[in-house]
Protein backbone atom coordinates (compact mmCIF):
# COMPACT_ATOMS: atom_id res chain seq x y z
CA UNK A 1 0.00 0.00 0.00
CA UNK A 2 1.52 2.96 -1.48
CA UNK A 3 -0.76 5.95 -0.14
CA UNK A 4 0.10 7.52 3.21
CA UNK A 5 -2.92 8.31 5.48
CA UNK A 6 -4.32 11.49 6.00
CA UNK A 7 -4.87 12.24 9.55
CA UNK A 8 -6.43 15.02 11.00
CA UNK A 9 -5.72 16.34 14.25
CA UNK A 10 -7.99 18.48 16.26
CA UNK A 11 -6.82 21.56 18.19
CA UNK A 12 -8.45 20.27 21.84
CA UNK A 13 -8.41 23.05 24.51
CA UNK A 14 -5.74 25.82 23.48
CA UNK A 15 -5.33 27.35 26.90
CA UNK A 16 -4.61 23.62 28.33
CA UNK A 17 -1.21 21.35 26.76
CA UNK A 18 -3.27 20.33 23.82
CA UNK A 19 -1.45 22.46 21.37
CA UNK A 20 1.63 21.94 23.29
CA UNK A 21 1.79 17.98 22.72
CA UNK A 22 0.30 18.65 19.07
CA UNK A 23 3.12 20.67 17.96
CA UNK A 24 5.89 18.56 19.93
CA UNK A 25 4.84 15.59 18.30
CA UNK A 26 4.55 16.98 15.02
CA UNK A 27 8.08 18.61 15.41
CA UNK A 28 9.70 15.44 14.63
CA UNK A 29 9.76 15.63 10.22
CA UNK A 30 10.10 11.78 10.72
CA UNK A 31 5.86 11.67 11.17
CA UNK A 32 5.85 12.27 7.20
CA UNK A 33 7.16 9.09 6.48
CA UNK A 34 4.01 7.64 7.91
CA UNK A 35 1.32 10.02 7.67
CA UNK A 36 0.30 13.35 6.36
CA UNK A 37 -0.72 15.23 9.40
CA UNK A 38 -3.55 18.14 9.01
CA UNK A 39 -4.17 19.84 11.84
CA UNK A 40 -7.86 21.53 12.53
CA UNK A 41 -7.42 24.63 14.41
CA UNK A 42 -5.78 28.21 13.45
CA UNK A 43 -2.26 29.65 12.44
CA UNK A 44 -2.32 31.97 15.08
CA UNK A 45 -2.79 30.15 18.05
CA UNK A 46 -0.23 27.47 16.35
CA UNK A 47 2.12 30.63 16.38
CA UNK A 48 1.21 31.74 20.11
CA UNK A 49 2.15 28.20 21.49
CA UNK A 50 5.52 28.17 18.91
CA UNK A 51 7.00 31.05 20.82
CA UNK A 52 5.86 29.63 23.95
CA UNK A 53 7.72 26.88 23.66
CA UNK A 54 10.48 27.92 22.38
CA UNK A 55 9.94 26.42 18.71
CA UNK A 56 10.10 29.21 16.47
CA UNK A 57 11.27 26.98 13.92
CA UNK A 58 8.39 25.25 13.72
CA UNK A 59 6.30 25.48 10.66
CA UNK A 60 3.02 24.28 9.07
CA UNK A 61 1.66 24.38 5.52
CA UNK A 62 -1.61 26.75 5.68
CA UNK A 63 -4.82 25.38 4.49
CA UNK A 64 -8.00 26.89 3.54
CA UNK A 65 -9.74 23.25 3.03
CA UNK A 66 -8.78 19.58 2.98
CA UNK A 67 -8.72 19.45 -1.00
CA UNK A 68 -5.49 22.04 -0.86
CA UNK A 69 -3.31 19.26 1.32
CA UNK A 70 0.14 19.10 0.68
CA UNK A 71 1.10 14.98 0.97
CA UNK A 72 4.03 16.28 1.94
CA UNK A 73 4.06 18.33 4.61
CA UNK A 74 2.27 18.52 7.95
CA UNK A 75 -0.81 20.92 7.40
CA UNK A 76 -2.60 23.26 9.33
CA UNK A 77 -6.47 24.00 8.19
CA UNK A 78 -8.19 27.00 8.96
CA UNK A 79 -11.33 26.14 11.18
CA UNK A 80 -11.04 30.43 12.28
CA UNK A 81 -9.37 33.50 11.09
CA UNK A 82 -10.28 35.93 14.16
CA UNK A 83 -7.66 37.07 16.65
CA UNK A 84 -7.56 34.14 20.02
CA UNK A 85 -7.71 35.41 22.99
CA UNK A 86 -5.42 32.63 24.94
CA UNK A 87 -5.19 32.12 28.63
CA UNK A 88 -3.18 29.89 29.64
CA UNK A 89 -4.33 27.45 32.20
CA UNK A 90 -7.84 28.54 32.44
CA UNK A 91 -11.54 27.06 31.23
CA UNK A 92 -13.00 29.43 29.39
CA UNK A 93 -16.15 29.41 26.91
CA UNK A 94 -14.10 30.31 23.95
CA UNK A 95 -11.77 28.14 23.71
CA UNK A 96 -14.40 25.07 24.22
CA UNK A 97 -16.31 26.96 21.14
CA UNK A 98 -12.86 26.70 18.83
CA UNK A 99 -12.51 22.99 20.00
CA UNK A 100 -16.17 22.34 18.75
CA UNK A 101 -15.31 23.81 15.62
CA UNK A 102 -12.04 22.07 14.90
CA UNK A 103 -13.92 18.43 16.02
CA UNK A 104 -16.83 19.62 14.09
CA UNK A 105 -14.86 20.37 10.65
CA UNK A 106 -12.51 17.21 10.90
CA UNK A 107 -15.33 14.90 11.51
CA UNK A 108 -17.40 15.99 8.39
CA UNK A 109 -14.31 15.28 6.31
CA UNK A 110 -13.70 12.08 8.08
CA UNK A 111 -17.53 10.97 7.35
CA UNK A 112 -17.22 12.15 3.63
CA UNK A 113 -13.80 10.25 3.18
CA UNK A 114 -11.45 13.16 2.57
CA UNK A 115 -9.41 12.05 5.89
CA UNK A 116 -8.37 8.60 7.30
CA UNK A 117 -8.23 9.50 10.78
CA UNK A 118 -8.79 11.49 13.14
CA UNK A 119 -7.02 11.76 16.74
CA UNK A 120 -8.29 14.63 19.03
CA UNK A 121 -6.27 16.57 21.37
CA UNK A 122 -8.08 16.89 25.03
CA UNK A 123 -10.31 19.29 25.32
CA UNK A 124 -13.06 20.67 28.54
CA UNK A 125 -16.25 19.40 28.81
CA UNK A 126 -17.60 21.40 30.49
CA UNK A 127 -16.48 24.55 28.16
CA UNK A 128 -17.73 22.54 25.08
CA UNK A 129 -20.88 21.53 26.66
CA UNK A 130 -23.99 24.21 26.16
CA UNK A 131 -27.54 23.96 26.14
CA UNK A 132 -27.68 24.36 22.66
CA UNK A 133 -25.56 21.74 21.78
CA UNK A 134 -24.69 19.31 24.87
CA UNK A 135 -21.55 17.35 25.20
CA UNK A 136 -20.50 14.37 27.21
CA UNK A 137 -17.31 13.63 25.14
CA UNK A 138 -15.46 12.57 21.84
CA UNK A 139 -17.15 9.28 21.67
CA UNK A 140 -20.32 10.03 22.20
CA UNK A 141 -20.47 13.10 19.85
CA UNK A 142 -18.30 11.18 17.49
CA UNK A 143 -20.64 8.11 17.06
CA UNK A 144 -23.98 10.52 16.71
CA UNK A 145 -22.27 12.14 13.93
CA UNK A 146 -21.65 8.79 11.99
CA UNK A 147 -24.77 7.44 13.33
CA UNK A 148 -23.34 3.95 14.29
CA UNK A 149 -23.13 1.72 17.79
CA UNK A 150 -19.60 2.73 19.34
CA UNK A 151 -17.27 1.50 22.32
CA UNK A 152 -14.60 3.04 23.88
CA UNK A 153 -11.76 1.52 23.92
CA UNK A 154 -8.39 2.24 26.06
CA UNK A 155 -5.59 0.07 24.15
CA UNK A 156 -1.91 -0.06 24.96
CA UNK A 157 0.76 -2.40 24.57
CA UNK A 158 -0.44 -4.85 27.25
CA UNK A 159 -4.10 -4.50 27.47
CA UNK A 160 -7.02 -3.31 25.17
CA UNK A 161 -10.08 -2.48 27.86
CA UNK A 162 -13.78 -1.61 26.33
CA UNK A 163 -16.37 -0.12 28.30
CA UNK A 164 -20.29 -1.22 28.39
CA UNK A 165 -20.89 2.30 29.75
CA UNK A 166 -19.10 5.21 28.82
CA UNK A 167 -19.87 8.79 30.56
CA UNK A 168 -22.78 8.26 32.70
CA UNK A 169 -23.03 8.62 36.61
CA UNK A 170 -22.25 5.80 38.84
CA UNK A 171 -25.65 5.57 40.43
CA UNK A 172 -27.13 5.46 36.67
CA UNK A 173 -24.70 2.92 35.13
CA UNK A 174 -27.07 -0.46 36.57
CA UNK A 175 -29.54 1.06 34.98
CA UNK A 176 -28.18 2.04 31.57
CA UNK A 177 -27.27 -2.24 31.09
CA UNK A 178 -29.17 -5.17 29.63
CA UNK A 179 -28.52 -7.87 28.15
CA UNK A 180 -28.66 -6.81 24.26
CA UNK A 181 -26.67 -4.17 24.98
CA UNK A 182 -23.80 -6.00 26.61
CA UNK A 183 -24.11 -8.44 23.98
CA UNK A 184 -23.61 -5.57 21.59
CA UNK A 185 -20.61 -4.68 23.18
CA UNK A 186 -18.89 -8.27 23.19
CA UNK A 187 -19.49 -7.78 19.70
CA UNK A 188 -18.22 -5.08 18.83
CA UNK A 189 -14.75 -5.51 20.77
CA UNK A 190 -14.24 -8.83 19.27
CA UNK A 191 -14.36 -7.43 15.81
CA UNK A 192 -12.52 -4.46 16.86
CA UNK A 193 -9.28 -6.90 18.27
CA UNK A 194 -10.29 -8.80 14.47
CA UNK A 195 -9.46 -6.36 11.84
CA UNK A 196 -8.26 -3.05 13.90
CA UNK A 197 -5.72 -5.09 16.22
CA UNK A 198 -5.03 -7.97 13.88
CA UNK A 199 -5.88 -11.00 16.39
CA UNK A 200 -7.79 -13.74 14.36
CA UNK A 201 -9.07 -15.59 17.48
CA UNK A 202 -9.41 -12.60 20.17
CA UNK A 203 -10.01 -14.15 23.74
CA UNK A 204 -12.52 -11.65 25.50
CA UNK A 205 -12.64 -11.43 29.47
CA UNK A 206 -16.18 -9.71 30.53
CA UNK A 207 -15.81 -7.88 34.18
CA UNK A 208 -19.19 -8.02 37.05
CA UNK A 209 -20.89 -4.73 37.86
CA UNK A 210 -20.51 -5.78 41.65
CA UNK A 211 -18.18 -6.34 44.31
CA UNK A 212 -17.18 -9.95 43.71
CA UNK A 213 -19.29 -10.14 41.02
CA UNK A 214 -22.48 -10.56 42.88
CA UNK A 215 -21.30 -12.96 44.90
CA UNK A 216 -24.24 -15.60 43.37
CA UNK A 217 -26.75 -13.00 43.67
CA UNK A 218 -26.21 -11.98 47.39
CA UNK A 219 -24.19 -8.51 46.34
CA UNK A 220 -26.42 -7.82 43.35
CA UNK A 221 -28.19 -9.59 40.66
CA UNK A 222 -27.16 -8.07 37.36
CA UNK A 223 -24.68 -10.95 36.93
CA UNK A 224 -27.05 -13.34 36.81
CA UNK A 225 -29.89 -11.58 35.23
CA UNK A 226 -28.02 -9.84 32.35
CA UNK A 227 -23.76 -9.79 31.65
CA UNK A 228 -24.12 -13.82 32.01
CA UNK A 229 -27.19 -14.32 29.68
CA UNK A 230 -25.38 -11.59 27.21
CA UNK A 231 -21.78 -13.91 27.78
CA UNK A 232 -23.59 -17.13 26.93
CA UNK A 233 -25.37 -15.52 23.69
CA UNK A 234 -22.26 -14.27 22.07
CA UNK A 235 -20.79 -17.30 22.72
CA UNK A 236 -23.32 -19.33 21.30
CA UNK A 237 -25.06 -17.15 18.58
CA UNK A 238 -21.51 -16.06 17.35
CA UNK A 239 -18.84 -18.56 18.53
CA UNK A 240 -17.14 -15.86 20.66
CA UNK A 241 -14.14 -16.94 22.72
CA UNK A 242 -15.85 -14.78 25.72
CA UNK A 243 -15.41 -16.08 29.32
CA UNK A 244 -17.10 -13.91 32.35
CA UNK A 245 -18.15 -12.35 34.72
CA UNK A 246 -14.80 -12.07 36.58
CA UNK A 247 -14.51 -9.74 39.61
CA UNK A 248 -12.78 -6.87 39.10
CA UNK A 249 -10.36 -6.30 42.21
CA UNK A 250 -8.98 -9.93 42.07
CA UNK A 251 -9.10 -10.13 37.87
CA UNK A 252 -6.60 -7.00 38.13
CA UNK A 253 -4.44 -8.49 41.09
CA UNK A 254 -3.70 -11.47 39.19
CA UNK A 255 -2.18 -12.43 35.79
CA UNK A 256 -5.71 -13.46 34.75
CA UNK A 257 -5.56 -10.28 32.64
CA UNK A 258 -2.24 -11.93 30.97
CA UNK A 259 -4.78 -14.73 29.03
CA UNK A 260 -7.17 -12.38 27.48
CA UNK A 261 -6.82 -10.05 24.57
CA UNK A 262 -9.81 -7.61 25.06
CA UNK A 263 -11.70 -6.92 28.15
CA UNK A 264 -15.08 -5.40 28.69
CA UNK A 265 -15.26 -3.68 31.81
CA UNK A 266 -19.18 -2.73 32.79
CA UNK A 267 -18.70 1.37 33.83
CA UNK A 268 -15.79 3.79 33.28
CA UNK A 269 -13.84 3.86 36.22
CA UNK A 270 -13.71 0.56 36.85
CA UNK A 271 -11.56 -0.11 33.45
CA UNK A 272 -9.98 3.51 33.90
CA UNK A 273 -8.58 3.39 37.04
CA UNK A 274 -6.58 -0.28 36.62
CA UNK A 275 -6.00 1.16 32.66
CA UNK A 276 -4.42 4.41 33.60
CA UNK A 277 -2.45 3.31 36.71
CA UNK A 278 -0.64 1.29 34.24
CA UNK A 279 -0.79 3.20 30.73
CA UNK A 280 -1.19 6.40 32.01
CA UNK A 281 1.68 8.19 29.91
CA UNK A 282 1.13 5.11 26.77
CA UNK A 283 -2.05 4.48 26.82
CA UNK A 284 -4.53 5.48 23.70
CA UNK A 285 -8.13 5.80 23.96
CA UNK A 286 -9.83 4.27 20.83
CA UNK A 287 -13.30 4.48 19.45
CA UNK A 288 -14.48 1.06 17.59
CA UNK A 289 -17.12 0.83 15.88
CA UNK A 290 -16.62 4.15 13.64
CA UNK A 291 -16.79 4.18 9.68
CA UNK A 292 -13.28 6.16 10.00
CA UNK A 293 -10.34 5.66 12.60
CA UNK A 294 -10.14 8.18 15.72
CA UNK A 295 -7.72 7.76 18.84
CA UNK A 296 -7.02 9.94 21.55
CA UNK A 297 -4.05 10.45 23.71
CA UNK A 298 -5.37 9.32 27.49
CA UNK A 299 -5.13 12.15 29.71
CA UNK A 300 -6.86 15.06 29.94
CA UNK A 301 -6.45 19.20 29.29
CA UNK A 302 -3.35 19.65 32.36
CA UNK A 303 -4.52 22.98 32.72
CA UNK A 304 -2.03 23.22 35.54
CA UNK A 305 1.09 22.37 33.48
CA UNK A 306 -0.37 24.68 30.50
CA UNK A 307 2.64 27.17 29.20
CA UNK A 308 5.35 25.05 31.36
CA UNK A 309 6.58 23.33 28.41
CA UNK A 310 6.70 19.88 31.06
CA UNK A 311 3.75 18.30 29.10
CA UNK A 312 4.99 14.51 27.89
CA UNK A 313 3.51 14.34 24.19
CA UNK A 314 4.03 10.48 24.66
CA UNK A 315 0.63 9.73 24.22
CA UNK A 316 -0.41 11.85 21.49
CA UNK A 317 2.68 10.63 19.49
CA UNK A 318 1.35 6.84 20.45
CA UNK A 319 -2.32 8.19 19.62
CA UNK A 320 -1.37 8.87 16.13
CA UNK A 321 0.85 5.68 15.30
CA UNK A 322 -2.00 3.99 16.47
CA UNK A 323 -4.50 5.91 14.18
CA UNK A 324 -1.89 5.09 11.50
CA UNK A 325 -1.54 1.34 12.26
CA UNK A 326 -5.03 0.39 12.68
CA UNK A 327 -6.24 2.54 9.70
CA UNK A 328 -3.29 0.13 8.07
CA UNK A 329 -5.00 -3.10 8.96
CA UNK A 330 -8.42 -2.05 8.54
CA UNK A 331 -7.35 -2.21 4.92
CA UNK A 332 -5.54 -5.41 4.99
CA UNK A 333 -8.25 -6.95 6.67
CA UNK A 334 -10.68 -5.57 4.39
CA UNK A 335 -8.39 -6.64 1.13
CA UNK A 336 -8.33 -10.22 2.71
CA UNK A 337 -11.75 -10.65 3.23
CA UNK A 338 -12.41 -9.12 0.00
CA UNK A 339 -10.24 -10.94 -2.30
CA UNK A 340 -9.27 -14.05 0.18
CA UNK A 341 -6.63 -16.39 -1.82
CA UNK A 342 -7.98 -19.44 -3.89
CA UNK A 343 -7.90 -22.09 -2.09
CA UNK A 344 -6.50 -26.46 -3.13
CA UNK A 345 -9.39 -28.60 -3.95
CA UNK A 346 -10.31 -30.51 -0.74
CA UNK A 347 -8.42 -27.88 1.45
CA UNK A 348 -10.50 -25.71 4.35
CA UNK A 349 -9.99 -21.94 3.38
CA UNK A 350 -7.93 -20.60 6.08
CA UNK A 351 -7.32 -16.77 4.75
CA UNK A 352 -11.28 -15.48 5.24
CA UNK A 353 -11.70 -14.19 8.86
CA UNK A 354 -15.74 -14.07 9.60
CA UNK A 355 -16.91 -12.11 11.72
Amino acid sequence: MNKLPIIGITIGDINSIAVEVIIKTLNDNRILNYCVPVVYGSPKVISYWRKVLNLNDFQLNIIKSIDQVNLKKANILVCWEEETEIKMGEATSIAGQYALKSLAMATQDALTGKIDAIVTAPLNKNTVNTQENPFVGHTEFLAKQAGTDHLMVLASEELKLALATGHVPVKEVASKLSVEGIYKKIILLKDSLQKDFGIAKPRIAVLGLNPHAGDNGLLGTEEIDLIIPAVEKAKNEKQIIVFGPYPADGFFGSNQLMQFDGILAMYHDQGLVPFKYSSFDTGVNFTAGLPFVRTSPDHGTAYSLAGKNEASEQSMRNALFMAIDIWARRNNFTEINSNPLPLNPGKRERFRIDF
